[in-house]
């Protein structure tokens, strides 16, 4: 009987986390949207892109994939929400030409892993965790001092980071500096450029 009860509990618990996950809306077929409020971490896998990441006042989370050349049938994309998390995969793109624009809300942190690509990333008022393998890597940081610990490393490459005085070329350069403010920001790249502009 005792066993019973506790399969009940978790047959319970299952199902009330599969409800709580809230999945998005889709506008068409490169156009997705999900209602997300602001002060919660969106988490991404990208695949290899021209990749676009802004923060709107917006509570919302919009996600659009293009290419003016390649097929885009097989792309996958999976964008939900359980809680303050989101989460955002794009999947199975073109290997050339691929371009994928997402907006979160502004103060949201971002957590962001992708292989290869160009990426920027501007008006985002929160944490930043963003690693990419090969490429380049724009982030705008606003002011210096809202943050607390910044951490950027390139294996070779350059690395310039104009708001915390760091400009460095060549191989396994990196810097380290903490501050006043309340955000962390961790930056990698493996090989290519990283660029933090006020």
């Amino acid at each position: 009987m005792r066993s019973l009860a506790l399969a009940c509990v978790l047959l319970c618990s299952v199902v009330s986390m599969a409800q709580s996950i809230r999945p998005a809306k889709q506008v068409d077929d490169s156009h997705f949207e999900l209602d997300f409020r602001r002060h919660g971490e969106v988490r991404m896998h990208i695949y290899p892109s021209a990749l676009q990441i802004s923060g709107s006042d917006d509570d919302k989370i919009k996600l659009h994939y293009w290419s003016d050349r390649e097929d885009l049938r097989d792309v996958k994309v999976r964008l939900e929400s359980s809680g303050n998390t989101a989460n955002v995969y794009v999947g199975d793109g073109p290997h050339n030409d691929f371009h994928v624009e997402i907006q979160i809300p502004k103060k949201s942190d971002l957590y962001l892993r992708i292989t290869a690509g160009k990426v920027d990333v501007d008006h985002i008022a929160g944490d930043k965790n963003i690693e990419l393998s090969a490429g380049e890597l724009t982030v705008q940081v606003g002011d210096a001092d809202d943050y607390s610990e910044v951490e950027a490393s390139v294996y070779t490459g350059d690395l310039n980071a104009s708001p915390f005085g760091v400009s460095k070329g060549g191989l396994f350069r990196s810097f380290h500096k903490k501050g006043p403010g309340e955000y962390r920001l961790y930056a990698h790249v493996g090989a290519g450029q990283i660029r933090l502009v006020p």
